[in-house]
């Protein structure tokens, strides 16, 4: 029963994913039958940076990220994918080529994916399929700019006030469970754990939340949203001040 249900559900993802749903029900259940579970514990790769690593995947439940590692061993969570996402080795589409990052799971997760000869019959004859796949490369792309420009643009503080409205979205006198340890939370934002540390006790002394070993208290939560808006505050000023 519980494999019946996982297939039900991992056929409704294909179904209301951007790439696979240009496919009619015939041709998706052929790409279904096709794909590879695989499942990984908190704390495994999928593959590593570096890895020639032929394969498009999507996740089914849990979740995965996409890291690089500084030479000083920071490692920077770069893409997050969750139950419905998909993401392909650069190998997918060039034969060697290299992952840019490590995919790691981050709680128990479950993925399909589907080797490159799999998958080329039917992006060669679904242009459709072939053309949502190339609008999600252009996006994946976006985004990676996006944060390279945070990383360059923002300040730190700014970056760990929206990385907790995002991930908890609260509102005043919300408790909630500490989901990430400090060096999550530094690999998320790209900065060190002591950063991320102090920080937190800075938003504590301005009352912005309180903090324990396992909750965060958010007092004013819009006091957090001040410190995520800060660089758009910055930027204003120097544009009225040329």
């Amino acid at each position: 029963m519980e494999k019946e249900k996982a297939n039900e559900q991992f056929e409704q993802l294909l179904a209301q994913n951007i790439v696979f749903k240009c496919l009619d029900d015939q041709q998706r259940s052929l790409v279904a039958n096709q794909a590879i579970q695989s499942s990984f514990s908190k704390g495994e790769f999928i593959t590593h940076l570096g890895d020639a690593w032929p394969f498009l995947f999507m996740v089914q439940q849990g979740e995965i990220i996409a890291t690089i590692d500084s030479d000083e061993g920071r490692s920077f969570v770069v893409a997050t994918f969750e139950p419905g996402d998909i993401f392909w080795g650069l190998a997918f589409f060039q034969d060697a080529a290299p992952m840019p990052v490590a995919l790691e799971a981050t709680v128990e997760s479950h993925i399909h994916l589907w080797g490159r000869e799999a998958l080329l019959p039917v992006l060669l004859e679904n242009g459709h399929m072939s053309w949502e796949l190339n609008r999600l490369l252009v996006h994946q792309m976006l985004t990676a700019r996006k944060i390279v420009a945070e990383l360059a643009f923002q300040p730190v503080t700014s970056r760990l006030a929206r990385l907790l409205l995002d991930q908890f979205k609260p509102t005043a006198g919300d408790q909630v469970t500490r989901e990430f340890t400090l060096d999550e939370m530094a690999s998320r934002i790209g900065t060190t754990r002591e950063m991320v540390c102090r920080i937190l006790y800075k938003f504590s002394d301005e009352g912005a939340i309180q903090i324990n070993r396992t909750e965060f208290t958010f007092i004013e939560p819009d006091a957090l949203l001040r410190h995520a808006n800060m660089h758009k505050n910055i930027g204003s000023q120097n544009s009225a001040g040329c």
